[in-house]
């Protein structure tokens, strides 16, 4: 066996080498649909005691990092969310990431309690042991939902995309909240703050998750507001200082929000969906991308970290129930919340509810939290982390790698456009569409010239790639067959 020293360069040399190798692989995987996140999970096992022999034993410093990633992810997708799109679902993703997530909960939780706990031991033999295991399960991963369906570029009829990203980004912090609530309960940590007798335990609960989930809220909002005041009027002209700028203040949503008791996940969450929908926004398209990448970066790091700690032979003892709760989750517990929180909506189809219950996939969210239950010794925590390992995977080979063909076979799916080749131009939206088009012979059959194409009004060929040079277009360039034309589409003065 391998031990990692923290005091020496070998940590930075690892992560070097997991890295490189998780992006080619996730490249040969994206061919055969496999979610990037299950190759990024499966190397860090492979690389991890029970493959490589690699051991890493600071489960505070893991904790620390896999949860400083996991802001990062909601702050990107936080920023990327499109309210214009949102608001015709709001009120559905907002209902399925706090109603849905706790139906999940009660499901999930009963299920574990009357008919597995006793075949796993430890925790959740309790009924709020078996509570944790599902509060624990009980989010639809944000990592995994924004990777799959923007990787896939997964366009879907009925506002699907737009709900489901909403859901998955915002109930991660009613997850945490829950799984941190019973971490308390079950450690014998008084969660009674409002002072209520004995006989209103239950109802001291349920006020402490909504003061948590309220005051994130405000505190998200009142720091996107103060944001889109300051940023445009700092003026500054470099856009990674700006992008810094704005993560120190998601930073400082997340932080301050749990200073205070509330949720400092969903306090980002909603800052960061504030300051991305802001149109005074400076560099706004570089900020997105610096955070596109950065995103990428802490889902690979979360991810290898959360696969170094697998332990597979561990797994063994909780394979039966953990196959058991996760057959249960993804085809009971799951579709019976989806569907009895939007029964209100009589509007969306049954096959969109079910598409629905078909995205709670399960990725790198549960297994922190699962994580959090190791590094606060709660009992049994050692099974609790081996069964949501199990269970993610089931989750995302079985639900990751079929979502397009769930959604083309509920008729849910948007045949897309293909990807515009730009050779690297890059305008503003303002100035039009741009699609790009290859010269096929028919093309110049009315003559050579790009003046002889009578393009439309409107309509202007601003970039031409023959083999490896790029031209300037003019009209009286002769065109050649298998010329790559940019086009740009937009109205004009002329």
């Amino acid at each position: 066996m391998f031990s990692i020293s923290l005091d020496a360069g070998n940590l930075l040399l690892l992560l070097s080498v997991l890295v490189f190798v998780a992006v080619l692989s996730n490249k040969i995987g994206a061919k055969f649909g496999v979610p990037s996140m299950l190759v990024f999970l499966i190397i860090g096992m492979l690389a991890g005691p029970d493959g490589m022999g690699l051991e890493f034993h600071n489960l505070h410093l893991a904790e620390f990092i896999c949860h400083l990633c996991m802001t990062v992810i909601l702050l990107t997708g936080g920023l990327e969310t499109e309210m214009h799109e949102t608001r015709p679902v709001l009120r559905q993703g907002a209902l399925l990431s706090t109603v849905g997530v706790l139906l999940t909960i009660l499901f999930t939780g009963g299920f574990i309690y009357f008919f597995v706990g006793q075949s796993i031991g430890g925790v959740a033999v309790s009924l709020t042991g078996a509570l944790l295991v599902a509060a624990v399960l009980s989010s639809t991963d944000s990592t995994a939902v924004f990777s799959i369906l923007r990787s896939k570029r997964l366009q879907l009829r009925e506002h699907l995309g737009p709900m489901l990203e909403l859901e998955s980004g915002s109930n991660d912090p009613m997850a945490y909240a829950s799984t941190i609530i019973l971490v308390d309960i079950i450690k014998g940590t008084d969660i009674n703050v409002f002072h209520l007798p004995e006989w209103a335990g239950g109802l001291a609960i349920v006020l402490v998750l909504v003061y948590q989930l309220a005051m994130g809220f405000l505190i998200g909002y009142l720091v996107g507001r103060f944001a889109n005041w300051l940023l445009p009027r700092l003026k500054l002209k470099s856009s990674p200082l700006m992008s810094i700028l704005v993560l120190s203040l998601a930073f400082f949503a997340n932080g301050f929000g749990s200073l205070v008791g509330g949720n400092g996940l969903l306090a980002l969450y909603v800052a960061a969906i504030i300051i991305g929908n802001s149109p005074k926004l400076p560099e706004k398209r570089e900020v997105l991308k610096f955070f596109d990448g950065v995103s990428w970066l802490s889902q690979l790091l979360m991810v290898l970290f959360l696969g170094l700690l697998a332990r597979p032979s561990h797994m063994a003892p909780v394979l039966v129930p953990a196959i058991l709760i996760g057959l249960f989750l993804i085809f009971v517990a799951r579709p019976a919340a989806v569907f009895l929180t939007l029964m209100p909506f009589r509007k969306l189809p049954a096959r969109a509810k079910l598409f629905v219950s078909w995205v709670g996939i399960k990725g790198a969210g549960p297994i922190l939290f699962a994580l959090y239950t190791v590094v606060h010794e709660v009992g049994g925590s050692s099974e609790i982390f081996n069964i949501v390992l199990v269970i993610t995977l089931m989750s995302l080979l079985l639900q990751g790698m079929t979502l397009p063909l769930v959604a083309k076979w509920l008729n849910l799916s948007i045949d897309e456009d293909p990807e515009v080749e730009t050779f690297g131009l890059d305008l503003p939206e303002e100035m039009g569409m741009m699609r790009d088009h290859i010269v096929a012979k028919e093309d110049l059959a009315m003559g050579e010239t790009l003046r002889d194409l009578h393009l439309p009004h409107g309509i202007r060929v601003i970039m031409v790639k023959r083999g490896d040079k790029f031209i300037v277009p003019h009209g009286s360039l002769k065109l050649m067959e298998d010329d790559h034309l940019l086009i740009l589409m937009g109205d004009t003065e002329d």
